[in-house]
């Protein structure tokens, strides 16, 4: 099992830091420095396709999931999604289009040829991938666990957290993922983020565990009262969390599909996946 959290070091662009020893573990420690993940290895570096019959891609994105989708200020779409859409296009050197559309019409639109590309946080399932193709994941939605800032640890491990209380949402995976492997923990249910989160800041429960995205902004926002941080580092163990988000396709586009992939590797290689992520997540979820 310790595979589960100690192989996460592997999606970082960044080192990971060293794991602190089990009676240093529950000891503050300062604020690591910024992670952003990387999904691409090096070594596997992707051959550029053909990309001559390529001269527009229709992306479509969904209308409400800041960052990552949103109407700007202008009118137009925004948020992390839009402008990876953009910078793909930039790369392949082709004309791109982004239309916001509602999140559930996404799929029949693309089998309808009434656009090219999701890019939309769309999470890769095996019910998904009977009606969409999918590029290799751009990014992941790891768990985390956050405490009180007076309670911080370097390193989560089922063993540290004996006896604690552990808040999660009734029936999420995260609480699955609790049950199976902190078995010796205190499980404590909630039937929603508002909840769990104020059970957090009231020091009702010791820890809670769930999507680090979410938590990464919450951490940083206001409605925290800067009373939490993250402790340990990223779960991302894919039977529980999934296996990644990418673009979707329709089945069979390999030619754009590929290029996507190109295209993708490329930004990372050029350290443009890096600036697009900092300036999105000012507190990693990683």
């Amino acid at each position: 099992m310790a595979l589960i959290w100690m192989s996460v070091a592997s999606v970082f662009a960044q080192g990971a830091a060293p794991a602190a020893k089990p009676e240093q573990a529950a000891i503050s420690q300062p604020a690591a420095p910024q992670a952003v993940p990387g999904f691409w290895d090096p070594r596997r570096r992707p051959d550029r396709p053909d990309l001559s019959r390529l001269t527009v891609i229709r992306f479509l994105t969904e209308t409400d999931y800041p960052p990552f989708n949103f109407t700007g200020p202008d009118g137009n779409p925004a948020g992390f999604n839009v402008d990876l859409a953009r910078l793909i296009c930039e790369e392949i050197k082709v004309a791109c289009t982004i239309q916001m559309r509602r999140f559930e019409t996404l799929v029949d639109a693309i089998n309808g040829n009434r656009g090219d590309a999701i890019i939309a946080s769309l999470a890769v399932t095996p019910q998904l991938r009977a009606k969409l193709d999918f590029s290799d994941p751009y990014y992941r939605a790891p768990a985390r666990f956050v405490s009180r800032r007076d309670a911080v640890m370097a390193e989560v491990r089922p063993e540290y957290l004996e006896g604690k209380k552990i808040g999660a949402i009734a029936g999420s995976s995260h609480e699955a993922y609790l049950k199976t492997l902190f078995t010796d923990a205190q499980l404590v249910s909630f039937p929603n983020d508002e909840s769990l989160r104020l059970a957090l800041r009231r020091g009702e429960v010791d820890f809670i565990f769930g999507d680090a995205i979410s938590l990464a902004f919450w951490v940083n926002g206001t409605d925290s009262g800067d009373c939490c941080a993250f402790s340990g580092g990223p779960f991302i163990e894919s039977r529980y969390f999934g296996e990644g988000i990418s673009i979707g396709v329709k089945r069979g586009n390999d030619v754009l599909r590929q290029a996507l992939n190109w295209a993708m590797f490329r930004l990372w290689e050029k350290g443009r996946y890096t600036d697009l992520w900092l300036r999105y997540f000012s507190v990693s979820p990683f």
